[in-house]
């Protein structure tokens, strides 16, 4: 180390310190407020009130089963969208790189534009209705949106996270794809195995550490789906996100609102634990 120079383990630090400053400012510090406020009642006494509050409320096991039917619908819809664009933007046909950056613009797209944007495609004169009737396939316009048809709701939530939110998993399978070496893709076609063979033996087994993060990643932001349900549905479809923002904002109680939150930690802990497990690279594949 010359004279005036910076010790050389100054730059591991200096490169983590904007990542942990975020984490710590925005995810650390609410965590640790979230679980304060989750005990205590109003008056400042330590308390389980408020999770009483929370599961003796009407809409907690709705917004509870809701959110989970969400995730269990989007996230598998997700990855097989995602995958299959992912290696489309891989493959060395020409214009492939085109395909990339198409399906990469709702990246652009916040949550709340893409439920305003769905919303005028799915209500009763929206475009979804002109263009049937112009078709002639059906006479009357057809309600998608109605407190009357949760399913329709949910099926359209389904369609418009689909819509915006699979490039986020796909933009991080491409960055797997790009790390498995040709000779692998090559030496399945050597042994003659067809496309859906190479995917489920060359690129899923490859792909694990990249679907592990992308499932993660995807996952903890379904548990936080919240402006795409409320600008669809309002509160016909209520979900744990939009019960703790009902709770904090409408009721101005931040103690019930804590205690969702800490529910939505614990459901996205198991569930990353669960992706952990299922897709762990073993020590002895590390080698391969």
């Amino acid at each position: 180390m010359g004279k005036g120079k910076a010790p050389e383990w100054l730059l591991p630090l200096a490169l983590l310190m904007p990542a942990a400053l975020f984490l710590t400012l925005f995810i650390a510090i609410p965590s640790v407020q979230a679980l304060w406020l989750a005990f205590q009642t109003p008056g400042g006494s330590w308390s389980l009130e408020p999770f009483r509050r929370m599961v003796t409320d009407t809409r907690f096991l709705p917004a509870l089963r809701n959110t989970i039917l969400l995730i269990a619908l989007i996230i598998p819809i997700q990855l097989v969208m995602a995958l299959t664009m992912a290696l489309i933007a891989q493959s060395r046909r020409r214009g492939a790189g085109f395909f990339l950056y198409l399906y990469a613009i709702p990246l652009a797209i916040s949550e709340l534009a893409a439920g305003l944007v769905w919303l005028a495609i799915f209500t009763e004169r929206g475009y979804l209705n002109v263009i049937l009737r112009g078709l002639g396939w059906i006479e009357r316009p057809i309600v998608f949106l109605s407190y009357e048809r949760p399913l329709g709701i949910l099926l359209a939530v389904v369609v418009a996270e689909v819509w915006r939110a699979t490039a986020i998993v796909m933009v991080t399978l491409v960055a797997g794809l790009q790390m498995i070496l040709g000779e692998y893709w090559e030496a399945a076609e050597v042994f003659g195995a067809n496309l859906l063979q190479k995917i489920r033996y060359v690129v899923l087994p490859l792909l694990r550490p990249s679907l592990q993060a992308a499932l993660i990643i995807r996952t903890l932001f379904a548990f936080q789906t919240f402006a795409v349900v409320v600008a669809l549905g309002g509160g016909v479809l209520p979900v744990l996100a939009s019960e703790a923002y009902t709770w904090y904002v409408g009721a101005n109680n931040p103690h019930v609102a804590a205690a969702y939150s800490l529910v939505i930690l614990a459901l996205s802990a198991v569930a990353t634990g669960f992706y952990l497990y299922v897709l762990r690279v073993r020590p002895e594949e590390m080698g391969r």
